[in-house]
């Protein structure tokens, strides 16, 4: 009975994924949890178990991955129209993950590796100027950035007084909220 429900369940998935209708939805959302959730979860594990090799691994995935993100930003436009596009980056970051070959590891030893060392002097230049004029920028405008995040804290505090006043913790605490009146219409902090 179990190897039935399970190739029920596999049979309706396969569906739905390759539906007209919401193929693009669901290959997607696996994309994105194939693409980003299952890595980020990998990577949490091989830092902290200190595994060298998966480390490794999963920082030439990022590289890739993210190489891979640049050149769909530009993309991604024209070749979401074509049909299946989005089964064929799920298959893409499947194969980017999979064992033994793991295609990112390919990708970064044939391509991404080689095209990083011959531009590394441009590209570290570009970084370091980049760096220079960011540090310029926030040093010549210190104080509206200051002024903006004394804003932004003050508007974060009032948003959590607002969130505290209407959320009944009542319910929670088994005491009445401040400013609220108990049930029977009289205020418990002029009754005294």
């Amino acid at each position: 009975m179990e190897l039935i429900g399970s190739q029920l369940s596999g049979d309706v998935g396969l569906k739905v994924l390759l539906s007209p209708l919401s193929s693009n939805i669901v290959a997607r959302t696996a994309c994105c949890a194939v693409g980003i959730g299952l890595p980020v979860y990998s990577t949490f594990k091989a830092i902290e178990k200190k595994d060298l090799i998966a480390q490794e691994k999963w920082l030439v995935y990022w590289a890739v991955y993210g190489s891979f993100t640049v050149a769909e930003v530009f993309s991604d436009k024209i070749l979401s129209w074509f049909p299946l596009y989005y089964h064929a980056k799920l298959a893409f970051l499947i194969w980017l993950q999979l064992p033994p070959n793991y295609g990112a590891k390919q990708l970064y030893a044939k391509y991404l590796k080689k095209f990083l060392l011959k531009h590394q002097a441009r590209i570290d230049k570009f970084l370091s100027m980049t760096t220079n004029e960011i540090n310029k920028f926030i040093s010549s405008h210190q104080v509206e950035i200051d002024f903006l995040r004394a804003v932004a804290f003050k508007c974060a505090k009032t948003a959590k007084e607002i969130v505290s006043d209407t959320t009944p913790e009542s319910s929670i605490n088994g005491q009445n909220s401040p400013g609220r009146r108990l049930t029977d219409g009289s205020d418990p902090e002029h009754d005294n």
